[in-house]
């Protein structure tokens, strides 16, 4: 294993070595219990110290166990914006920030990640966010939250900066993902034909993260917030790599 990555994982679930890379997998559960399979590289750092910075290209090889896993899943780089373990895994102790990423992520449909009506929200996507550390307009967003939730979203879809694209491809099969992160600009690949060219780049420093897990969360352009974790099977992501090139290809 690269010795910059960390597992973790809740009860049950397990991250293993297998064919050049790894096999996370999460047990059945119930809509009472949280799973989780992770690797990433910023286990116990705070954000400021997290390790990657642009230019940088992502590879690996990757599969699921199914097409519709109750939750989500993905890879690529993010600040973990939630803190306190309130996500996917975050660290322990941190508070929660905006949100700035760039990655492949998997969202079953009760889901809806994004700021942006015209954007995807769930399934598969390759998706950027770039967020400040503070905006005047989160006055008024966290001022307008106890009112109109829709209002705050509204704001919030002006200060985080997003784009995205659906990635049409069946997920159970092995297929070659790659990103490249510089400064202006995010780009994806599946197979080695392009899914997503974006001028919406991350602010750094972030953090490479693997992971499937039965949570999700949803901020509708309604204004309605629901979260929480589901039922479902034992599932599985498999991956090949991964390899993080500190330039471009």
């Amino acid at each position: 294993m690269n010795a910059d990555l960390k597992t973790r994982g809740t009860k049950g679930a397990s991250v293993t070595p297998a064919s050049n890379g790894f096999r996370l997998t999460i047990p059945a559960s119930s809509q009472s219990e949280y799973r989780l399979a992770q690797l990433d590289d910023y286990k116990n750092l705070a954000r400021s110290n997290f390790l990657s910075h642009p230019p940088l290209t992502l590879s690996l090889r990757a599969r699921a166990s199914s097409q519709a896993i109750p939750g989500t899943w993905g890879f690529g780089l993010w600040n973990d914006p939630f803190g306190l373990s309130l996500g996917f895994g975050g660290n322990p102790f941190q508070l929660p920030a905006l949100p700035n990423a760039v990655w492949f992520f998997h969202a079953s449909e009760q889901n809806y990640l994004s700021f942006q009506s015209e954007k995807p929200a769930q399934g598969f996507i390759a998706q950027s966010f770039r967020a400040p550390k503070f905006h005047r307009l989160l006055i008024p967003a966290g001022l307008a939250f106890p009112f109109s939730r829709k209002t705050t979203r509204k704001y919030l879809g002006r200060v985080i900066d997003e784009d995205s694209a659906a990635v049409s491809v069946d997920v159970t099969q092995w297929h070659d993902y790659r990103l490249e992160w510089s400064p202006n600009r995010s780009a994806f690949w599946v197979d080695d034909v392009p899914v997503l060219e974006s001028p919406v780049s991350p602010r750094p420093p972030l953090g490479l993260v693997i992971w499937i897990d039965n949570q999700f969360a949803a901020f509708r352009p309604d204004g309605k917030i629901s979260f929480g974790v589901l039922a479902g099977r034992e599932e599985r992501l498999e991956i090949e790599g991964p390899e993080i090139k500190r330039s471009l290809v």
